[in-house]
């Protein structure tokens, strides 16, 4: 676990030394943690994205998660005293509201997922890319923990976001749908084949004047 870009690369950029060895079973979430977090960090330095905006979680959440599951000096790097609560738009609220549909009950960690995996939903890379994982197989291994109804009626094996906003565009009376937050990705003609205007592309035309 250890050798993997994510959880290798936030202990670089806090200058921690190497990770202890860590049980993959049980620690895969604080992994998954230790990947988005890298990937925030990327965004705070180069003065992208504050810590809340990079990961859509609170100020409280991201203090709890720092302070119980990573090492004492990581706080200080995400510069929590300067950041407010993140606001999100519709998109990230419908994409919240899917994914907390399908969440596990009374689990406070797939809440937490949820609100990163919307917020970063709605970057340009594939979704896997932007939380900072190795693979596709890893987010679908994060899917499946937390979100097992939501992850298992993906039966074509779509890209993830594709899978997302294709639900969502359902739930309105769209069969066809593309990701809004896809369409610079460099491979949006293999990943979107169809023709079709995503349903919030479709709200946006019918609110204009």
């Amino acid at each position: 676990m250890t050798d993997r870009p994510g959880w290798r690369q936030l202990s670089e950029l806090l200058d921690l030394g190497p990770w202890p060895p860590i049980d993959i079973e049980m620690d895969f979430d604080q992994y998954v943690l230790a990947c988005v977090l890298s990937r925030a960090l990327e965004e705070i330095d180069a003065g992208e994205a504050t810590a809340t905006e990079a990961t859509g979680l609170s100020q409280v959440e991201l203090r709890d998660i720092l302070s119980h599951s990573f090492p004492a000096p990581t706080i200080h790097v995400f510069r929590l005293e300067e950041v407010s609560d993140p606001e999100p738009g519709p998109e990230e609220e419908l994409l919240r509201g899917l994914l907390l549909a399908h969440a596990r009950a009374g689990d406070s960690a797939s809440v937490r997922f949820a609100k990163i995996i919307a917020r970063r939903t709605l970057r340009h890379d594939h979704l896997w890319r932007e939380l900072g994982l190795f693979d596709r197989v890893e987010l679908s291994r994060l899917l499946a923990s937390h979100f097992p109804a939501l992850a298992a009626g993906n039966t074509q094996n779509m890209r993830w976001k594709k899978y997302f906003y294709r639900k969502l565009c359902e739930a309105e009376g769209f069969s066809l749908c593309t990701a809004p937050s896809c369409q610079q990705c460099e491979e949006l003609e293999s990943c979107f084949p169809e023709d079709g205007e995503s349903c919030f592309a479709c709200r946006a035309n019918r609110r204009r004047p």
